[in-house]
């Protein structure tokens, strides 16, 4: 039985050529882009908080790192106080345009076969507490939030 084992090294090589890393396409993600892959993130790893009641309670135990906003709402109450407890914790605001988009991106919709959404239930506010995984996504978010704070100092 020892005498018949091949004892040729072809098979090892074809896995090293095998394993080699295969170069992806770096498409320019956009903020938008960026954002709604970040919220999933977050909501896979239990990170997302939605809602004013969540999220008044996960901004002011200190435990957010991303606040994002509807510009739709229509309650500068609701507004105000989302933005003071925000520049209280030192989060940083996203304003996105709809809150029904951003309830989509929460989770919060019925989606049909195809995978698109049939239905949206709106928010006002989300807050991130754990981005869960680092992903370019994240750094491009992150990015801009810097840029944005830097403009801001200046």
């Amino acid at each position: 039985m020892a005498d018949e084992t091949p004892t040729d090294v072809a098979v090892p090589e074809e896995e090293v050529e095998a394993e080699e890393p295969v170069v992806e396409e770096e498409v320019e993600m956009s903020v938008l882009d960026a954002l709604k892959e970040v919220l999933k993130k977050s909501m896979v790893h239990d990170g997302l908080r939605k809602g004013l009641h969540e999220c008044a309670k996960a901004l002011d135990r200190r435990s957010a790192r991303l606040c994002c906003l509807a510009k739709d709402c229509e309650n500068e109450e609701y507004k105000k106080l989302i933005r003071a407890l925000c520049a209280e914790g030192e989060v940083h605001v996203v304003m996105v345009e709809s809150g029904k988009d951003l309830g989509a991106w929460c989770g919060l919709a019925k989606l049909n076969e195809e995978g698109e959404v049939k239905k949206a239930v709106r928010t006002s506010c989300a807050v991130i507490t754990d981005f869960g995984e680092e992903t370019r996504a994240l750094t491009v978010l992150l990015d801009f939030l810097q840029k944005q704070a830097d403009a801001a100092e200046i």
